[in-house]
């Protein structure tokens, strides 16, 4: 005898599928996006200063006599990086983008600046930062990088119309790029340089280069950095090192198979919070460059996997943000820096676990460095600003209210996108009386849009008219 179906159970979905159905739902929300980089951003950054403070602790007792010295200086630089990650939160996208050309000039001026006295080598190789106070310091490329970007997607949007000629699409971007990479390159400083790279490469893949064009710039790129690679005995041991790696494992490969040391020890759930032997100056810069293997050592795979799973979610939630943008500025800086950021986690992460050269990138808002923690705060802000300007976000704050997060953070109501007015452009040469002026080609954008003559648009009409009635027009023009 059949069974007949319990009362309420109807239609009811179980298992996984209700799973997809909850998810699904929940991201087609209109501030998805806004909430998911909140949570990034929150995990990350506390995550970051626990395990800062967990693998600094050592180091901070012997240099400073207390565990607490490298920890401050990194709680400091998040009291600032909260601040301007409010700040950019709270600006208008229309401000920061007219602000983007002053950034850009302060960003070369501080590079160049930072080469000469005013700048510091603080204990390396490198003249890259500048000391503020004697106990802080700041480090311009970062600054420089956010420069980038913004200007970067301001000129590719002005000249979207014309982007199919290479004059237009390089010029001026490439120049001054290449500039930044002089400068950067003079400190010298690789892993900022490699950093700075990926900017420009995003900004035009998003903008619709050519992928000839990409050829032709990675093999640049190749050439240049084996060119850097051996003008520098340290940056070429490092290339040697990583081919090598079972050669000098007390000189040049010392952190690299000391990282892989950590990571082993971890095993699947790891030794604990603060029970980490790296740390016991067995891997140098183990709270800054190399902080992904004492996350192995104390968290064990698991740890290692909700790292590269919020990596991922920010991949996802950035892209996602400049897919439903429809402000072209919006969409190409949401991108970028979204591309720049999780790049820079993968090559941290890449050469601790023996897949890349040491570089010296630090891990976003997770490694022991103050600008980089700034800079990436500041970062998240504007991202998180571009997800309460999606269009469907814009009209979900103002028919419903400004939501719990927006209230607590006192936002002010987004508002929508409006195209700027189309320009036209007058003909170079004035046409004789009562004929129409000659259009040089079809137009390719707003900006190269030409004066139409009324007398083309009623011709235009004609075209998709009956027979009779085109040659009835034809007559009626004859005659006059």
């Amino acid at each position: 005898m059949p069974r007949r179906a319990e009362p309420g159970r109807a239609g009811r979905v179980g298992g996984p599928a209700s799973v997809r159905v909850a998810l699904t739902t929940w991201l087609a929300r209109p501030l998805t996006s806004f909430h998911l980089v909140l949570a990034v951003f929150g995990l990350l950054t506390v995550l970051g200063l626990v395990m800062v403070y967990s693998a600094s602790s050592i180091e901070s007792l012997a240099n400073g006599g207390t565990t607490y010295r490298v920890f401050q200086k990194q709680v400091i630089y998040c009291g600032v990086g909260l601040v301007l990650f409010w700040v950019a939160l709270r600006v208008p996208p229309r401000v920061l983008r007219r602000l983007s050309p002053p950034a850009l000039l302060a960003g070369v001026v501080l590079l160049i600046l930072v080469l000469t006295p005013l700048g510091t080598d603080m204990g390396t190789d490198t003249r890259s930062w500048f000391r503020i106070g004697g106990v802080l310091s700041f480090q311009p490329v970062e600054f420089a990088k956010v420069a980038l970007v913004l200007w970067g997607a301001h000129i590719l949007v002005i000249k979207r119309a014309m982007l199919h000629q290479y004059r237009h699409l390089l010029v001026p971007l490439m120049p001054v790029a290449l500039l930044m990479f002089t400068l950067v390159m003079m400190q010298p400083d690789l892993g900022g340089t490699i950093a700075l790279g990926v900017i420009p490469l995003a900004l035009l893949w998003f903008a619709g280069a050519p992928l000839r064009l990409f050829a032709g710039i990675t093999l640049s790129a190749v050439s240049g950095a084996l060119v850097l690679a051996t003008t520098a005995n340290y940056r070429l041991d490092r290339i040697t090192g990583f081919l090598n790696p079972d050669d000098d494992p007390q000189g040049a490969n010392f952190q690299a198979r000391q990282a892989l040391y950590a990571l082993g020890e971890g095993g699947f759930f790891g030794k604990g919070l603060g029970r980490a032997s790296a740390k016991w100056d067995y891997l140098p810069n183990v709270h800054n460059d190399f902080i992904f293997a004492i996350i192995g050592e104390e968290l064990g795979f698991v740890g290692c996997v909700v790292v590269l799973g919020l990596f991922a979610t920010l991949a996802y939630v950035g892209l996602r943000i400049a897919a439903r943008n429809t402000d072209p500025w919006i969409r190409l800086v949401a991108a970028t820096v979204t591309v720049w950021l999780v790049s820079q986690a993968a090559f941290n992460i890449g050469y601790v676990v023996g897949l890349l050269p040491v570089t010296g990138l630090t891990l976003p808002l997770i490694s022991s460095g103050g600008t980089s923690v700034v800079t990436t705060m500041l970062v998240f802000g504007m991202l998180a600003n571009f997800a309460r300007h999606e269009p469907e976000a814009v009209s979900a704050l103002r028919a419903q209210g400004q939501d719990r997060f927006s209230r607590w953070l006192r936002l002010p109501m987004p508002d929508p996108y409006r195209p700027p007015a189309r320009r036209v452009r007058a003909p170079r040469s004035a046409a004789p009386a009562g004929r129409p002026p000659l259009r040089a080609g079809r137009p390719t954008g707003a900006v190269g849009r030409m004066v139409v003559h009324p007398l083309d648009e009623r011709r235009r009409g004609r075209r998709g008219a009956p027979p009779e009635q085109r040659r009835r027009g034809a007559a009626q023009g004859g005659q006059r």
